[in-house]
């Protein structure tokens, strides 16, 4: 029996603090041993506390995951990259013509407003429509 290849996909975002973290998070929480996940941004922040707090109320922890710029070896190995923001959907680097590309077009929760409780609450619904995304994603096997 030969073993089935993983799928894998680069999350990119240009801050790769929030949603591409989550995203990252719930492929690798949902994937199984289907799917590897990697994300990346263009201009790395950190990994947003608010995105570690809102993960772990829907139980995954990506407090460990790092924010990172874009690896060039990930971009040549990987079979989709989905951009999360309307930056890294225009300045995606080029990639091989095998290479899917989606693009998910999310609020940036980091630019949330409000009392600290509104602000989760931007994280929260972002993160839901995240799931619900990767849910799809990973459902497409």
């Amino acid at each position: 029996m030969t073993e089935k290849k993983k799928k894998k996909v680069l999350f990119l975002c240009t801050g790769n603090s929030c949603r591409s973290q989550m995203a990252e998070g719930f492929v690798r929480a949902l994937g199984g041993e289907s799917w590897e996940a990697y994300s990346a941004g263009l201009d790395p922040q950190g990994v947003n506390p608010n995105a570690i707090k809102v993960m772990s109320e829907a139980g995954i922890d990506i407090s460990e995951q790092k924010s990172k710029l874009i690896d060039p070896a990930v971009l040549e190995n990987v079979d989709l990259i989905v951009t999360l923001c309307g930056s890294a959907d225009e300045k995606c680097p080029a990639v091989p013509a095998r290479v899917r590309r989606e693009h998910w077009p999310l609020e940036d929760p980091a630019k949330a407003t409000g009392s600290p409780d509104e602000v989760l609450e931007v994280f929260r619904r972002v993160r839901d429509e995240i799931r619900r995304r990767v849910e799809g994603l990973v459902g497409q096997n």
